[in-house]
């Protein structure tokens, strides 16, 4: 159904609605304490988008990717990134076969449907970067010739903090392929009381059954294009995206692509949380997430990218 006014909102069909609900349930009975942060990649995900998970080694951000690999019946390939690392290990490479007298291509990791890319930032920039048409474009182009990717693409990164040993930047190009960026930082005492007397979170995952398919995925996508996003709410996003083109501590405020980016996330949001229209507190839900990381600030002083852009999202009224 396709809603056309929030009076008549638009309703997943039964089915598919179960087994979205069932995805949720089941990558949150694997990284426990985080509601918050598996929606979120959830959002991203039925949005079209791509997710990075940025935080300390130890807090669950390759636990929380394989839980989502086990739980949607995708094709799946996880890369390690390391520092010396090629592009062509990702991508694939050109090899010449001398019977037919021809080079012919031989995929590499990148061709799957869901793709973990392991500590992104342990890989030099040139190797980060061999990602951007495929994450923009969902396809590869080698030695003149365009490789389209398998439909849909998802690419989950992980990273570490950049102060830690033996890391690069991500270029601000590769930052902004990425949907949303969370953290998942430590888990509760409740949670980790859990963790720590229950089962092994690598064999809990081996028994995972895939609930959803590509099938729904894509269905989910068409779906969220139908949501609502009434004037007033774009009057609202575009007073975000605004405000922060005239912040004092932002050199470089969001750019158009943002913004598309932020009205997606925000329907796919609603879509969540069971409603065919966007209210505010969808967009603001997603706000700090899908922002945060491709601000540039000014470089005045310490502040944090997260702490101004939860600053400027309480700045902004709703009208």
């Amino acid at each position: 159904m396709t809603a056309t006014s929030p009076d008549t909102p638009l309703v997943l069909p039964a089915d598919l609605r179960t087994r979205l609900d069932r995805s949720v349930a089941q990558v949150n009975g694997v990284l426990l304490g985080k509601a918050a942060q598996v929606n979120l990649a959830f959002v991203s995900l039925i949005a079209g988008g791509h997710l990075l998970i940025e935080d300390l080694p130890g807090v669950g951000k390759t636990t929380l990717a394989h839980a989502l690999a086990a739980t949607l019946d995708l094709s799946f390939q996880r890369v390690q990134f390391t520092s010396d690392l090629l592009p062509s290990d990702i991508i694939g490479v050109g090899i010449f076969e001398r019977d037919n007298n021809r080079f012919e291509f031989h995929a590499g990791p990148l061709f799957a449907q869901l793709v973990l890319a392991d500590e992104i930032n342990r890989a030099t920039p040139k190797t980060q970067s061999a990602l951007l048409e495929a994450m923009a474009e969902q396809q590869v182009t080698v030695d003149g010739r365009t490789h389209p990717l398998p439909a849909p693409f998802y690419v989950v990164a992980t990273q570490n903090p950049l102060d830690l040993a033996g890391t690069y930047p991500l270029p601000d190009s590769q930052l902004d392929r990425f949907m949303l960026r969370i953290s998942l930082d430590y888990p509760s005492r409740e949670a980790e009381r859990e963790l720590l007397t229950s089962a092994n979170r690598q064999e809990l995952i081996a028994t995972l059954k895939p609930s959803m398919s590509a099938d729904d995925i894509h269905a989910l996508r068409q779906l969220v294009g139908s949501v609502v996003a009434s004037p007033a709410l774009i009057d609202y996003l575009q007073a975000l995206i605004g405000a922060t083109r005239g912040h004092a501590d932002i050199r470089i405020g969001l750019s158009p692509r943002a913004g598309l980016a932020l009205l997606a996330a925000a329907r796919a949001q609603a879509l969540l949380s069971g409603r065919g229209y966007v209210l505010p507190e969808d967009v603001q839900a997603v706000f700090v997430p899908v922002t945060a990381h491709r601000l540039t600030l000014t470089g005045s002083g310490n502040r944090d990218r997260v702490a101004v852009t939860r600053e400027l999202l309480a700045g902004v009224a709703v009208r």
